[in-house]
C-alpha cells in the first residue's frame, strides 16, 4: 500500500505514517512527527516525549555551489511500512523537484520504541551522471532547542587516535566546533541530549559542524559527508561520489533523556549496519613488547618474558577467562629468523599462551621511492605511494601507501602466510590512517575517496588474516567491522598523565565498545611510577577493555617492574572487573577528562572508579543518585584494591595520583 500527497503547510507526515501502519497491521511509529513548514521551507521534527521541536533541511554541493532543499519549488511525500535489520517501522520519502536541479529524495526511517530516526537522501540526475563531494542529510537551525537551562555541552570526537589527539567536552561558548562522524549536544545537569552521527562509512568521511547563529543564542548543526582537513589527515579535498543516482551517508538523529544512552545507541546502530567482527574466545589479556623493550626485543628476551608470565602471573589471576594470555611481539620482530618465530610460538603454546605479532600494511618507513618491495619485487615503493599534488604523502614519519595497488595484496598474502606458518593467532596492525587519506588518484580507478580505499584495503586484510585476532592500534574509529578491537587513544605508558590521557578517550568514546568487541587501553607500564599511579593505570585498563601489560620481564629487565607486576597485576578482585566492557562516564562536563566511571554487571553490581589526576588528595561523597542508585537504600561497598568494605554514607578519600575502585552491591 502506498500513499502519495503533495506536502502543504503543516501537513503532518507522522499522521500518514500512522494510518499506513494501522492499515498494514504494523506497529505504530515511535512518536516522531514530521511537519513541512512552508514559511521556513524546512521539515519540522517534533516528538512529545522530550519536548522535541527541530527544524531540518538537507543540502549538497553541485559544481561548487551549495544547494539546499529550500531551493526546490515542489515536494511530495511517499509513505510505506518498513522491515529491515533495525526492525519493523515506517519509511517516509520526501521528494523534492525543480526543473533546474537534480531530483532529491530524503528518506526518514522510524522504528517503534527508539528515541532516534535515521535519514539520508539521494540525488538523481535528469540524464547522465551527477557528482558531489558534499552531502548533508541533517541541517538543524537550532540544536539546543530541547536542552533547557544548565551546563550545556557539545562533544568533540576525533576522526582517529593519532598524534595524541584528545576528545573534548566543550561548553556552548564556542563560535564554531567540528566533530568527526558524530557528536552529542547535552545538558550536563539533566543529561538530556541530542545525538547526531553517520552510521555508514563505505565512501564518506563525515563530520558535524556546530556554529553559533548570527542572532541570539541558537546554534546551527550540520552533519555531512565530505570531511577532509588536517584532523582527517588530508591534504586534498574529499573525493566526489559520481553516478546517475548518488547517496549521502545515512545519519542517526535522536533525542535522549540521557546522552550517554544516546551515544551507546549510536554505536549499536552502526553495528547493525556493519556488525562487529566476531570473536568466540575470551577478551585478550597479556603483554606487548613496545611498552619498555621496544626495539630491544630479541628472540631470547621474548622467551624469557613468556616464562615470567607462566611462572609468576598466570598462576595468580593474570589471565583471561579462558586461562590464556597473549605474548605480543611489536615492531622489531623482523630481526627474528622464521625458525625463531616458530619456536617462540611453540614456546608460548607450551606456556598456555597465544603468540602475537605486529604489522603496518599501509606504510613505507624507509621512504626510499626506488627501493624494491620485498613481497612484490616487480614493483618499487614509488609505484604504490599515495600522492598529493604529485608528491608522496608523509604522516608520522612514513609515506602512505595505496591500499588498492596489487602490490599491497601481494604483501598481505605473503605476510599472512608467514604469520600462519609460524602459528601466530593475534596481530596488532598499526598506522592504519595512512591508508585512508585522500590522494590524486588510486590504482583502482573505481576508488574515488580515501575511506573507500581504506575499506578496499581492510577487506583484503580480512581476506588474508580472517582467522586471526586483529587489534587496530593507530586507526580511524570507522569503519570498525574489520577488527575485534582498537586502541581507544594514542600511546600510553606509566604516569598519571598517561592514565588521564587514556581516560580522556574513555570519557567521551567509551561507546566505541559497541562497534568493536573491545576497546584497548594500550600497554600498562608499572616501573618508574608511584604505587598510586600503578593502581590508576591498571584500573584504567580494566575499565577500558583489553588488559595488556608492557614492562620488561626478561631476565635482565627491571626488577622494580617485575615486583610491581606481581603485586599490581594479580589482584583477583580488580582483575575480575576486567569484563571487556568499557565503563561509561558518570558525568560529561570535565575540563579535560572525566574522573568518574561506572558499569553495572549482569548480576546488578555497580562498579565505580574515581580517579585523582592531581598532586593533592581529595575526598567526596559517593554519588549514589548519579550512579542510578537509591540514596536511602543500604549497600555493601567493597574497595577492590584494599579488599575492605567501606561505609557508603562516609566520604571517600582519593589520594593524589591514585584511584578508588569500588564494587557496590545491594544488601
Amino acid at each position: 500500500m502506498r500513499k502519495i500527497l503533495r506536502i502543504v503547510p503543516l501537513v503532518i507526515i507522522a499522521v500518514a505514517v500512522l494510518l499506513l501502519a494501522v492499515a498494514a497491521n504494523a506497529a505504530p511509529p515511535a512518536g516522531w512527527k514530521i511537519v513541512y513548514d512552508k514559511t521556513g521551507k524546512t521539515l519540522r521534527l517534533t516528538r512529545a516525549a522530550g519536548n522535541v521541536n527541530l527544524q531540518l533541511y538537507a543540502s549538497y554541493k553541485l559544481n561548487g555551489q551549495l544547494v539546499t532543499t529550500k531551493d526546490y519549488a515542489h515536494n511530495a511525500l511517499t509513505v510505506k511500512p518498513l522491515n529491515d535489520a533495525f526492525g519493523k517501522g515506517s519509511l517516509a520519502h520526501v521528494t523534492y523537484r525543480d526543473e533546474k536541479l537534480p531530483t532529491l529524495v530524503q528518506s526518514f526511517y522510524q522504528y517503534p520504541g527508539k528515541d532516534y530516526l535515521l535519514t539520508e537522501f539521494t540525488l538523481e540526475a535528469p540524464s547522465g551522471s551527477i557528482a558531489s563531494n558534499y552531502m548533508a542529510p541533517v541541517n538543524l537551525e537550532d540544536m539546543t532547542q530541547m536542552l533547557g537551562n544548565g551546563n550545556n555541552r557539545a562533544l568533540f570526537i576525533p576522526f582517529d587516535n593519532d598524534k595524541w589527539i584528545r576528545f573534548q567536552s566543550h561548553p556552548l561558548d564556542f563560535t564554531t566546533l567540528t566533530s568527526y562522524e558524530t557528536t552529542a549536544v547535552f545538558n550536563g545537569d539533566t543529561r538530556k541530549g541530542l545525538v547526531v552521527g553517520s552510521v555508514e562509512h563505505s565512501f564518506w568521511k563525515s563530520a558535524v559542524i556546530m556554529s553559533k547563529a548570527a542572532n541570539g543564542n541558537a546554534y546551527t548543526l550540520t552533519c555531512y559527508g565530505g570531511a577532509a582537513d588536517s584532523t582527517t589527515r588530508d591534504l586534498l579535498p574529499h573525493g566526489a561520489l559520481e553516478g546517475h543516482i548518488i547517496k549521502s551517508p545515512k545519519v542517526m538523529l535522536g533525542v535522549f533523556s540521557d546522552w550517554r544512552t544516546g551515544m551507546e545507541a549510536y554505536g549499536a546502530a552502526n553495528a547493525v549496519i556493519a556488525p562487529r567482527r566476531p570473536w568466540k574466545k575470551a577478551m585478550p589479556v597479556g603483554w606487548n613488547s613496545w611498552g619498555v623493550l621496544q626495539f630491544k626485543i630479541s628472540y631470547e628476551k621474548a622467551l624469557e618474558v613468556s616464562d615470567f608470565f607462566h611462572e609468576n602471573l598466570q598462576p595468580h589471576h593474570f589471565a583471561n577467562r579462558d586461562g590464556e594470555v597473549v605474548i605480543g611481539l611489536d615492531s622489531g620482530w623482523d630481526r627474528f629468523t622464521e625458525e625463531q618465530l616458530k619456536d617462540f610460538v611453540r614456546h608460548c603454546k607450551a606456556n598456555g599462551q597465544m603468540a602475537g605479532i605486529y604489522w603496518t600494511p599501509f606504510t613505507d618507513w624507509g621512504k626510499h621511492p626506488d627501493a624494491v618491495i620485498k613481497e612484490a619485487p616487480q614493483y618499487k615503493f614509488k609505484d604504490v605511494y599515495l600522492y598529493a599534488h604529485g608528491k608522496p604523502q608523509e604522516l608520522d614519519g612514513a609515506y602512505a601507501i595505496d591500499p588498492t595497488h596489487p602490490a599491497i595484496e601481494q604483501r598481505m598474502q605473503k605476510v599472512a602466510a608467514l604469520f600462519r606458518r609460524c602459528g601466530f593467532q593475534y596481530v596488532k596492525v598499526d598506522f592504519m590512517a595512512h591508508g585512508a587519506i585522500n590522494a590524486d588518484k588510486w590504482y583502482n580507478p573505481k576508488i574515488k575517496s580515501g575511506i573507500a580505499a581504506y575499506n578496499y584495503g581492510m577487506q583484503l586484510l580480512d581476506k588474508y588474516f580472517g582467522d586471526m585476532y586483529i587489534n587496530l592500534s593507530i586507526a580511524p574509529i570507522f569503519p570498525a567491522q574489520y577488527a575485534q578491537s582498537r586502541r581507544i587513544a594514542c600511546d600510553a605508558w606509566n604516569k598519571i598523565k598517561d592514565t588521564e590521557y587514556t581516560l580522556n578517550a574513555v570519557s567521551y568514546g567509551w561507546w566505541i565498545t559497541h562497534i568493536y568487541q573491545f576497546n584497548d587501553a594500550d600497554h600498562v607500564v608499572l616501573q618508574k611510577a608511584s604505587e598510586g599511579e600503578n593502581r590508576a593505570r591498571v584500573t584504567s585498563a580494566v575499565i577500558t577493555g583489553l588488559f595488556i601489560s608492557g614492562d620488561d620481564f626478561s631476565k635482565n629487565g627491571s626488577e622494580e617492574g617485575k615486583a610491581k607486576a606481581k603485586e599490581f597485576l594479580t589482584n583477583a578482585e580488580v582483575n575480575a572487573a576486567a569484563m571487556g566492557r568499557s565503563f561509561r562516564p558518570v558525568e560529561g562536563t570535565g575540563e579535560r577528562s572525566e574522573d568518574q566511571f561506572t558499569l553495572t554487571d549482569a548480576q546488578g553490581n555497580t562498579y565505580y572508579a574515581v580517579f585523582n589526576y592531581t598532586a593533592n588528595s581529595r575526598s567526596m561523597q559517593l554519588p549514589l543518585e548519579r550512579l542510578g542508585l537509591k540514596p536511602g537504600r543500604h549497600y555493601r561497598v567493597r574497595d577492590l584494591w584494599s579488599h575492605t568494605d567501606i561505609d557508603a554514607a562516609q566520604a571517600i578519600g582519593i589520594p593524589a595520583k591514585d584511584v578508588r575502585f569500588l564494587k557496590i552491591s545491594a544488601k
